[in-house]
């Protein structure tokens, strides 16, 4: 949406604040695993497996590192936690809804964080299905380009089966369907195009915007201590701000 900032984009501008905590190869490992366990060790037939290597590769993760994942996620390697991935849905400040993926080994002290979060910046948390229906899992994938490139990576995209496309700054995000991720993604690789990131994600069927300053400050900060627990991999919400407004606050 052309003149407002999503929570991706809002990160993407501000840099990778998972790198910054030193926490991304820990992530990384998480999906690995889990993508393993759950759809087995070969990348050729485990869509999830494949995204999560290539995203790890991209963030110059080591291919040891890599292996080790997938072995521990497919039971060859037996050297401690077993994680999985549990989703936490409720609504932020200023009735955002939230849909908070975590990876961890301890559901306990996962949930316990994620609520008290919720609970001392203005939020409530609630059960299973209370926001989630308000969100489509998709594959986004961000190419990196300028202006000028824009209408050829979109051509080439709708050509590769994209489902949909949203401008940036300096980059253009292409969504496709989940099982559709790699072959859009190799389709503009082999065109040319750099890709920055791909992922499975899930977004938002309608958004809110946050015009008032006060009220989107609250709102990311409580986006931001959300995504600095350790076991939270990815947060997604249905909030628009305004370029104004963002940088008004910048």
């Amino acid at each position: 949406m052309s003149g407002h900032s999503k929570w991706h984009s809002i990160k993407h501008k501000k840099g990778a604040a998972d790198a910054k905590r030193g926490k991304i190869f820990t992530m990384h490992s998480k999906l690995i695993t889990i993508a393993a366990k759950d759809g087995g060790g070969d990348p050729d037939m485990n869509a999830a497996l494949r995204t999560a290597i290539d995203n790890a590769k991209s963030a110059n993760m080591p291919n040891a590192n890599i292996d080790k994942a997938i072995k521990r996620g497919t039971g060859e390697l037996k050297d401690g936690a077993v994680f999985e991935e549990i989703m936490y849905e409720g609504y932020g400040p200023a009735g955002i809804a939230v849909y908070v993926q975590a990876l961890t080994d301890n559901k306990n002290r996962t949930v316990a964080n994620v609520k008290s979060i919720f609970t001392k910046t203005g939020g409530n948390m609630g059960g299973a299905g209370s926001v989630g229906y308000l969100f489509q899992k998709k594959g986004r994938i961000v190419v990196k380009a300028d202006t000028s490139k824009f209408d050829d990576v979109e051509l080439a995209a709708i050509d590769a089966g994209a489902e949909d496309i949203e401008r940036g700054d300096d980059s253009v995000d292409v969504y496709t369907s989940p099982t559709e991720l790699h072959n859009v993604k190799k389709a503009l690789e082999d065109a040319g195009f750099e890709i920055e990131s791909s992922e499975l994600t899930f977004e938002p069927e309608n958004t809110v915007e946050i015009a008032d300053e006060d009220k989107a400050r609250k709102v990311l900060k409580f986006m931001e201590a959300l995504e600095e627990d350790d076991d939270v991999s990815n947060v997604y919400s249905n909030f628009d701000i305004p370029d104004e407004v963002m940088e008004k606050m910048a």
